[in-house]
């Protein structure tokens, strides 16, 4: 499954001033006709058509995609929720709103066209690889949103192929927030296969300064499932990750992009693209290291495990503020 299963869309009230990159329609969006939603599909009966929907298909980077557009026109962000996702992501305060939210937001959604019988990739056994995040203008949990989810283009893959999806997140009809999330669906490809999109290095030449250390709990997963909605079991507990090929449960990947970001970015920056990549699970529990680097365009970062910040490299990113 991806490595991070939001759930449904919290409650809250009205408001936000129109601001952001551009009105009308999305920039490399499908042509398909958008269909508009009155409430966030039920994100566990996605996932459990997923499953069934997934056999037989063989993965491929030149398949079609779907030209669906799924639309929630007035999704209200709610204080009480987005309060409680960032104390569990070690956001200082939710005004303005995390960075990553609208994420959790809006896969519902990217669940619903993944689990679809026309999606080319099996859903089930997918990998939650990479995101990257722009921001146009800040958020609130006053906000009332209109978010659009598509899969915008299959991409051939070292060890398989992978699908990007996207989510857009407007308000007053401006585009704010854009996610672009890389699934991967693993499969046997020809050798010499390079991939389809920058990467960065793997691992990092050189080991970013140490900021602070973490000590991230046995019920972590459970925790973020709370105030996200994934309930993937390989993040809930031993007894449900070791079934699924894990010695213990696991972190989830939303969960450490999120740490990373409350610290990489400082509050109210109006303005900012934050991108990622996932290199290696977090088993729980665990001690871990947030490192960061100053840049001249905004910062890097990694989280690394064991003492000091050594290997292995969990994830690694960088945020530029001036986009």
């Amino acid at each position: 499954m991806p490595g991070d299963l939001p759930g449904g869309v919290p409650g809250g009230t009205s408001g936000g001033a129109t601001s952001g990159a551009s009105d009308g329609a999305s920039a490399g969006a499908p042509g398909g006709a958008a269909t508009n939603r009155s409430r966030p599909p039920r994100l566990l009966p996605a996932l459990a058509k997923g499953v069934l929907t997934g056999i037989g298909k063989h993965p491929r980077p030149d398949a079609a995609l779907p030209r669906t557009r799924l639309v929630l026109p007035a999704v209200r962000v709610g204080l009480g929720r987005a309060a409680s996702y960032a104390r569990v992501c070690g956001y200082d305060a939710t005004e303005p709103l995390p960075v990553t939210y609208p994420h959790i937001l809006g896969f519902p959604l990217a669940a619903q066209l993944m689990s679809a019988r026309d999606f080319p990739l099996p859903m089930l056994g997918l990998v939650h690889t990479g995101i990257e995040i722009t921001q146009y203008a800040p958020l609130h949990p006053t906000d009332t949103l209109e978010l659009t989810v598509f899969a915008g283009a299959l991409r051939a893959h070292p060890r398989g192929t992978e699908v990007v999806m996207t989510t857009e997140a407007r308000r007053g009809g401006a585009l704010v927030w854009h996610d672009r999330s890389t699934y991967l669906a693993r499969h046997r490809t020809a050798a010499g296969v390079e991939p389809q999109r920058p990467r960065l290095p793997s691992p990092t030449p050189r080991e970013l300064p140490v900021r602070a250390q973490w000590h991230l709990p046995a019920d972590l997963g459970r925790r973020h499932a709370a105030v996200s909605g994934d309930y993937n079991p390989i993040h809930l507990h031993a007894l449900t990750a070791r079934p699924l090929g894990f010695p213990r449960a696991i972190a989830h990947g939303m969960w450490t992009f999120a740490r990373c970001a409350a610290e990489a970015v400082l509050p109210g920056t109006p303005t900012l693209r934050i991108s990622a990549e996932f290199r290696a699970p977090v088993l729980l529990p665990a001690t871990v290291s947030y490192a960061y680097e100053t840049t001249r365009t905004g910062g890097t970062f990694q989280l690394r495990g064991g003492p000091g910040g050594r290997s292995p490299v969990h994830l690694e990113g960088r945020v530029e503020t001036d986009v």
